[in-house]
């Protein structure tokens, strides 16, 4: 077989970090290759060369080809890609993570396993919702009639502020074009928020599965923390674009958006939420660390014998 040109494989030392790149880039309609150490989109137009360590989520849309190459440095970079459909909303594949330990993973399990600790997370995720409110003494269920009280009224000021009809909050997954033009606008913004919770909790390690408010789909935890910004992220944008009423509305959300994300550093506001939930108080240094189990000390060194010579057979 003829050797394959391209980049080594980086080491994850060289990547750069998940606070250091852009948010997430779109795609349609175009080849999506390889040149070295850059993802290529070839259109009509020309090409397009972009820096695979730079981005966090790539979203392919309608007409999009990809080639095994491109895919392999995606993997090795870390990138999350979402297919999406025309207007869809659905979230395939994502990359690797950017760091090797499995310190945040095994804390989320923990959290997640213990009713005590779980509620203790879902209490966080609230007050971060509700500002300076205390609600410490609250029950789970006073927690989730408040934050639906919360929402209600985001949307009615929002509807108010831009003049716009709203009857809530509808849309079919499988029937873009049947809603109005704000929850047109909600789905592909949200898609986007989606993408970018579910590439931070991958690069770090964590597993986008093991949800503390939603619980029981592969995306929980992604929509756990996407929930946290969408009162100020996703909802104002739109409104106002429905107020606008602009030619091809899911483009110009998904562009909007992207500048939010940018102007708000929300990558980075992510990374550290993420911590803060799972309780990591110290930053782990991205190097390989494996150990063998142990009931008595948790874990003993990798790497050595323990067996004695004279039982060996």
């Amino acid at each position: 077989m003829a050797e394959q040109n391209g980049m080594e494989k980086p080491d994850l030392q060289a990547l750069p970090t998940i606070n250091d790149r852009m948010t997430f880039l779109y795609l349609e309609h175009c080849k999506i290759h390889r040149e070295d150490g850059a993802i290529t989109a070839r259109d009509l137009e020309g090409t397009l060369y972009i820096p695979a360590a730079a981005i966090t989520v790539l979203l392919l849309g309608p007409g999009t080809d990809i080639s095994h190459r491109a895919m392999e440095l995606i993997g090795d970079t870390g990138i999350s890609v979402i297919w999406v459909g025309e207007h869809g909303v659905r979230y395939y594949a994502h990359g690797r993570a950017l760091n090797s330990h499995s310190t945040l993973l095994e804390k989320q399990a923990k959290l997640v396993s213990n009713t005590r600790k779980h509620l203790d997370v879902v209490r966080k995720m609230y007050e971060m919702r509700f500002a300076d409110a205390d609600v410490s003494g609250m029950t789970l269920q006073q927690l989730r009639g408040r934050e639906g009280a919360r929402m209600r009224k985001i949307y009615r000021e929002q509807a108010k502020k831009w003049d716009v009809s709203w009857d809530g909050r509808k849309y079919d997954a499988e029937d873009f074009s049947a809603s109005d033009p704000v929850n047109q606008a909600l789905s592909a913004g949200n898609v986007c928020l989606y993408g970018l919770a579910s590439a931070v909790i991958t690069a770090l390690g964590c597993a986008p599965s093991l949800g503390f408010i939603h619980v029981g789909h592969e995306f929980s935890f992604a929509y756990d923390i996407a929930d946290l910004y969408k009162a100020e992220v996703t909802i104002p944008l739109a409104f106002e674009l429905a107020a606008e009423e602009p030619p091809d509305l899911p483009n110009i959300m998904r562009r909007r958006v992207r500048n939010v994300f940018s102007e708000t550093k929300l990558l980075e506001r992510m990374v550290k939420d993420v911590k803060y939930l799972l309780q990591e108080s110290q930053p782990q240094e991205q190097q390989e660390v494996v150990y063998l189990w142990d009931n008595l000390k948790e874990h003993v060194e990798y790497g050595i014998s323990y067996g004695k010579y004279e039982e060996e057979i």
